[in-house]
């Protein structure tokens, strides 16, 4: 498709099940002629994209061929628990929970985390909670501003400008939980000799809204290819239970509740899906502003944070470089190894 006049959300509309039987085939043949491993194990958050491919390796695999992992820690809502409990039993899936909050504890997370927020509110400490939020992109701003928001014991909310130093600490520590789980999601998949199931969708693998050999890490990933809004539709279709289908995107990465588009995306999700793909495909910010109810003006600066967000987080993407190609010889299979690996 190119630059058309009927550029709607109907777009990325597609046909579930024809789209669900092609995933699970490529699954199987990835499964049996690259990985060759034995089954998947999925790191549930109780989230849409962690149940869908949680739902699509089940379809492709069965049921016993499949580890749902469950991650809490004391941060965690409770919500996403019983939320990620309650896909699992409607699949049918084995699943294990490991409780993180003693391995964060040791690595000093929880007392990284905390100094950092003292950076900017010294009296911050036991019962108080915490996240970051970014400025509103479509309301004017040229550049993304972090803010770290602390709300005290007496649920008073306080909001301050966050420097980039606290911040990079603050992401910093909160990466230990990501990387944390992956390490756990890997020692399950060793000892079963199954393989790690990634779980990003498009706008989030494109925009860099991963962490680094912690989410951004797995073996196969089944939705990377679907926009958030495609997600929703195979979600429908396969069954997983509507509460989860109903929840608003969440992060459940801080203390303090946080909306994904309250932390990284310019918009909703939905409203994203569409600004990505009129990006991809060339489509004037004039045919989109009023799909959205924004202004022209306004999209042109969710594409300019579209392409910053590509341009930073470029190296996430990046597989480990070498300073010299090295030469496999004749060596069978080994085209894909070519510097350094696939990116992760």
């Amino acid at each position: 498709m190119g630059v058309t006049a009927d550029f709607s959300a109907e777009v990325l509309r597609l046909d579930p099940e024809r789209e669900i039987a092609r995933i699970c085939l490529r699954i199987r043949e990835l499964m049996l002629t690259r990985v060759k491993r034995r089954g998947l194990v999925v790191g549930l958050s109780g989230g849409i994209d962690s149940s869908v491919t949680a739902a699509l390796a089940v379809r492709a695999l069965g049921r016993e061929r499949v580890l749902g992992l469950e991650m809490p820690e004391r941060h965690s809502a409770q919500e996403s628990l019983q939320l990620s409990g309650m896909v699992a039993a409607s699949l049918g899936m084995d699943t294990v929970r490991e409780e993180i909050s003693g391995i964060l504890e040791s690595v000093g997370f929880y007392q990284r985390y905390d100094d950092a927020v003292r950076m900017l509110f010294p009296e911050y400490g036991a019962g108080w909670k915490s996240k970051i939020a970014i400025s509103d992109v479509v309301a004017g701003a040229e550049l993304t501003s972090f803010y770290l928001v602390v709300e005290s014991p007496d649920a008073a909310v306080t909001r301050m400008r966050l420097p980039f130093k606290p911040y990079l600490e603050i992401v910093a520590a909160t990466n230990f939980k990501q990387r944390i789980r992956k390490m756990l999601e890997y020692y399950h998949a060793d000892r079963l000799h199954f393989a790690v199931a990634g779980t990003p969708n498009r706008l989030e693998y494109d925009q860099g809204f991963f962490v680094k050999l912690g989410d951004g890490a797995a073996d196969i990933k089944p939705i990377a290819h679907l926009y958030k809004s495609q997600v929703y539709q195979l979600a429908e279709s396969l069954g997983i239970p509507e509460q989860i289908r109903n929840r608003k995107p969440t992060t459940d990465t801080y203390s303090l509740a946080q909306g994904q588009d309250e932390f990284y995306f310019s918009l909703p999700y939905d409203q994203m899906d569409l600004c990505l793909l009129a990006k991809n495909r060339a489509v004037p910010a004039e045919l989109v502003a009023p799909l959205l109810g924004l202004k022209p003006e306004q999209v042109q600066m969710v594409f300019r944070d579209i392409d910053a967000k590509r341009a930073t987080t470029r190296y996430l993407h990046l597989p480990p470089l070498l300073v010299e190609e090295i030469d496999w010889g004749n060596g069978a299979g080994r085209k894909d190894m070519k510097n350094g690996g696939t990116p992760t």
